[in-house]
């Protein structure tokens, strides 16, 4: 959560961490076509794309991610 937040944003998450971070939080994956996760959280959708051939995301991703958790009623006070 914390590396979601950070300000400067972070460029070098692990995808595999935001969607655990996803899923503890509550939400629900599913697989989209190719590369694609649609993503349902508090009754909030997104879909975003899974990184490749990198495994990390880039800034332009993580700022999406944080969007998306804040009109999904998630916050992070901790930065």
């Amino acid at each position: 959560m914390e590396s979601v937040f950070k300000h400067p944003v972070q460029a070098d998450i692990l995808w595999t961490d935001i969607e655990g971070l996803l899923v503890a939080l509550g939400g629900e994956l599913s697989e989209g076509s190719g590369s694609r996760v649609r993503i349902k959280l508090n009754g909030v959708r997104a879909v975003f794309h899974r990184p490749h051939p990198e495994r990390t995301t880039d800034k332009g991703a993580v700022n999406s991610v944080r969007r998306f958790l804040e009109n999904a009623g998630v916050s992070y006070d901790g930065v």
